[in-house]
């Protein structure tokens, strides 16, 4: 679902920073050889990670939904030269892709992959983190966010992508949809829970800003 207009989003793009070359080979290829391309966060949502992660200048990076490592290495962009990413996901057969990629950038050492349930992966990782990014089974998405919270530093950025699903989140709800269903109670989380104050983009697919008071 288009929420502008193509030749606006061609304007936006046109007019933001431009794509960098590591990245535009990662989006190439990854159009190329892996299932379900439209998965990767792309030129404009990932120059906003990227200038959200600048801004932010995290030291500690979780993202939960790696897929082919385009979004990690934009939200790399930001980190501090002492800084780590922990990256998590359950596609085995992307492991050596993302590496590849990975070692390509000048934060290769610096980004840790794990594979797995990040349901079990999370609550192993003692670290305090300041910048998390949530993009993987929207089913788990509140689950994600519980175990999170308790893990960031005060002040530290937790990022949610696709919350606005295609704009089902405006439609009558089907039983059997558990994602979107799962996506308005998180949605509505997000804003009401005192431990943080959100905002909710409508860049791309929708991404939430929330902010750990």
């Amino acid at each position: 679902m288009h929420f502008i207009s193509q030749e606006l989003e061609d304007y936006v793009e046109q007019h933001s920073e431009n794509e960098p070359e590591l990245l535009a080979a990662l989006n190439k290829e990854t159009y190329q050889k892996i299932l379900l391309p439209r998965m990767l966060s792309g030129h404009f949502q990932g120059r906003v990670l990227s200038m959200l992660s600048k801004l932010i200048r995290p030291i500690n990076i979780l993202e939960i939904g790696t897929y082919t490592g385009y979004s990690a290495l934009c939200l790399c962009e930001g980190m501090q030269e002492n800084g780590v990413l922990h990256t998590i996901d359950i596609k085995e057969e992307l492991v050596d892709f993302q590496r590849k990629h990975f070692d390509k950038s000048p934060w290769g050492k610096q980004i840790v992959q794990h594979l797995g349930e990040a349901i079990d992966i999370i609550p192993a990782l003692d670290i305090k983190f300041d910048l998390v990014f949530i993009d993987a089974d929207k089913e788990n998405y509140l689950n994600y966010f519980e175990l999170i919270v308790p893990r960031m530093n005060k002040g530290g950025i937790i990022l949610s992508d696709n919350v606005l699903w295609s704009g089902k989140v405006l439609e009558p709800l089907h039983p059997k949809d558990i994602s979107t269903k799962i996506l308005l109670k998180y949605n509505q989380r997000l804003k009401e829970d005192p431990r943080v104050e959100t905002v909710l983009l409508p860049i791309r697919d929708g991404l939430t800003v929330s902010r750990v008071l």
